[in-house]
């Protein structure tokens, strides 16, 4: 009985915490939408890149209007001057700026779906002009050629690409099945890349119940584990071990 009176006070004040949340996350987008225009123009990729890094960096201090609080885990040492595969398990947009901002070192370029390339302040122009790719997952004649475009681009800058295997979020935590064609192709385009397991916990609650009203009080992960070693492995071999290695911490609705 108690929690359920606990649960329904925390639902109630949720409203008026997600109201203000919204309101600086809309600004964040508003103001860092010109701001990479500057970025762009006057310092060029790097430039650019800057101030990216710090729009991810406030996004998430956003959540702090929420109650919500996160951190990092890292015991690996990464390169820094070798191009990544970065595969992460997708529960949230808020992954993106937690894996944007912790690696950022590592200039982390995402696998996003087209539609999001325009009408989105700041967003869109970052997809559009920071390196990014962006597929129809529907048509495999341009999204098959653009990741390869992508993987090739990794490769030769040394840039962390990042994708999602699962393809859509969890609204539950609950892992998906990984789907292994991007993968592949990122693989056979950028095969020297070090391929970078990563665990996000707990950002599916943030959107529960919907964008709106949104989780409160959360605590949010983001774990790098251990990259994996391909000598001597197939592809599959490190699909599965990739795979398994991104799962085995997830914390689900479940559990």
């Amino acid at each position: 009985m108690l929690r359920e009176v606990m649960g329904a006070l925390k639902r109630i004040v949720s409203y008026p915490l997600s109201v203000v949340f919204y309101l600086f996350f809309g600004l964040t987008l508003l103001v860092f939408q010109p701001l990479q225009w500057l970025g762009l123009k006057l310092g060029g990729a790097k430039g650019h890149r800057g101030v990216v890094n710090l729009m991810n960096l406030c996004l998430l201090r956003c959540l702090h209007f929420l109650g919500v609080t996160f951190s990092f885990k890292n015991i690996h040492k990464l390169p820094e001057d070798r191009s990544l595969i970065i595969v992460s398990n997708h529960q949230s947009m808020f992954d993106i700026p937690l894996i944007s901002w912790y690696l950022r070192r590592h200039k982390p370029k995402f696998i996003s779906k087209i539609e999001l390339g325009k009408g989105i302040p700041s967003i869109s122009f970052n997809l559009k002009y920071g390196g990014h790719a962006l597929i129809d997952r529907k048509n495999a004649k341009q999204s098959i050629p653009e990741i390869s475009r992508f993987g090739k681009t990794i490769a030769k800058n040394k840039f962390a690409a990042v994708i999602f295997p699962e393809g859509t979020r969890s609204r539950t935590g609950e892992p998906k099945e990984f789907a292994s064609t991007g993968l592949k192709i990122l693989f056979k385009n950028a095969p020297d890349a070090l391929v970078v397991p990563v665990t996000i916990n707990n950002s599916w609650r943030l959107v529960e119940h919907g964008n709106f009203p949104m989780g409160i009080g959360l605590h949010l992960t983001l774990e790098v584990k251990e990259p994996v070693a391909e000598e001597g492995l197939t592809k599959e071999e490190i699909l599965d071990i990739t795979e398994k290695r991104v799962i085995s911490t997830i914390k689900t609705q479940i559990s």
